[in-house]
């Protein structure tokens, strides 16, 4: 199940703002303050620590079966999309991905898969990565531009499965361009890293 993208971006305070307005809930803040990985979670806000200098490494926000994750970066760069996988399919793609010689970084909480398109493809298996992995609210489609056109037959080699969720076009750099979500009630539709976001 696609459930999850990553951004590195100088919008961070902005793009958090955008996905509360879209009814997403913050469950995490980890940020580098005085040279330390602290902890800024809810209900800590913005107004507590908008003005300290705070780098901050992961904002993790949920709605249903959606996990959007943003960290600080000097420019707007996607950085992965997330599949939610059984442990059984995870060492089965874990395998293809070592014969397709990709560089695959295992730990016990998450698989990250490097891929020739510029971003990563996150396998995870625990279930709290999401709200609910029932949930109608979902990502249906991510449209992902590369600058090459082989990104669907590349995750079909590595899935052995044709994954319709992933929308390939061809553009000037890698990026999402647009996400459709369903059962949500969208607020604002283009989020600060240039992600469309609609409704089917």
């Amino acid at each position: 199940m696609l459930f999850h993208y990553h951004f590195w971006t100088p919008f961070v305070e902005e793009t958090e703002a955008f996905y509360k307005a879209n009814g997403f809930r913050v469950f995490q803040r980890i940020g580098r303050y005085h040279g330390n990985f602290q902890t800024f979670n809810p209900p800590q806000n913005w107004d507590e620590f908008r003005n300290k200098t705070i780098i901050f490494r992961i904002i993790e926000m949920k709605k249903g079966s959606i996990n959007i994750t943003f960290g600080y970066g000097k420019k707007v760069m996607f950085d992965h999309i997330g599949f939610l996988v059984s442990d059984n399919d995870n060492q089965k793609i874990i395998n293809k991905a070592r014969k397709m010689n990709l560089n695959v970084q295992v730990n016990e909480r998450r698989t990250f898969i490097g891929t020739p398109f510029g971003f990563r493809i996150e396998l995870q298996t625990h279930k709290d990565a999401v709200e609910s992995v029932n949930s109608p609210t979902k990502i249906n489609k991510l449209e992902i531009a590369t600058k090459s056109s082989n990104l669907s037959q590349f995750l079909m080699n590595l899935f052995e499965v044709d994954i319709p969720q992933i929308i390939s076009t061809v553009g000037n750099k890698t990026t999402i361009t647009r996400a459709t979500f369903s059962h949500i009630e969208l607020k604002k539709s283009l989020d600060p890293n240039g992600v469309t976001l609609q409704i089917e």
